[in-house]
């Protein structure tokens, strides 16, 4: 980490510690099947490293996030729906995930509630295990009673973070190698020197 303003993550180091939470999963596979549950779209960078790292058989599926205000009774409430793209376009139905080991991946996680509302969708299929994986954790922010069972990193920044899949306020810096917050995530990682004219 650097300073107050500007908080980076390096290739090197995401890259390393990516690894070993894939170390961390096989083990507690056991060399069982693992389904794989990626949130679109912040996750799609994170979720393709981790899983190439996770030594057990896998099936990944992909679900997106979409919130919307709901009228119920007169009154409008926010909800978190979930759609999942494969099952959307073959038989339209949620993937079944009884007695099996399910890991949720997501970027990251703050308040929680979204995490929360999918845990307990994929909870209704009684599966073996349910467990959640994220590549930053921001415990300050968290509005539920939940916490990942593997994470990156925890960080106490409130700022937007940009680069490795994370997006920017407008919307770039997916691209970006490091996981840039503050200031940073609103620029580029290395400042454009300026040309000198020659007299």
């Amino acid at each position: 980490m650097t300073n107050a303003s500007v908080a980076t993550y390096s290739a090197a180091r995401i890259a390393n510690r990516v690894k070993a939470l894939g170390r961390e999963i096989s083990r507690g596979c056991h060399g069982r099947r693992l389904d794989v549950v990626v949130t679109m779209d912040r996750a799609f960078v994170f979720a393709a490293d981790l899983i190439r790292a996770i030594d057990a058989p896998m099936v990944v599926h992909f679900v997106r996030e979409d919130v919307r205000d709901v009228d119920q009774g007169g009154r409008a409430r926010r909800e978190v729906f979930f759609a999942n793209r494969e099952a959307m376009a073959a038989s339209k139905e949620r993937p079944e995930f009884q007695g099996r080991d399910v890991l949720l991946v997501d970027a990251v996680i703050e308040s929680g509630v979204t995490q929360d509302f999918l845990l307990r969708r994929i909870g209704e299929s009684k599966p073996r295990s349910l467990r959640l994986a994220v590549l930053l954790d921001k415990p300050s922010r968290r509005h539920v009673a939940l916490e990942p069972d593997y994470f990156g990193f925890q960080t106490a920044s409130n700022q937007l973070w940009a680069g490795y899949g994370l997006a920017a306020a407008n919307g770039t810096g997916r691209n970006g190698k490091h996981l840039v917050a503050g200031s940073g995530a609103k620029r580029r990682s290395k400042p454009r020197r300026s040309a000198k004219k020659k007299r």
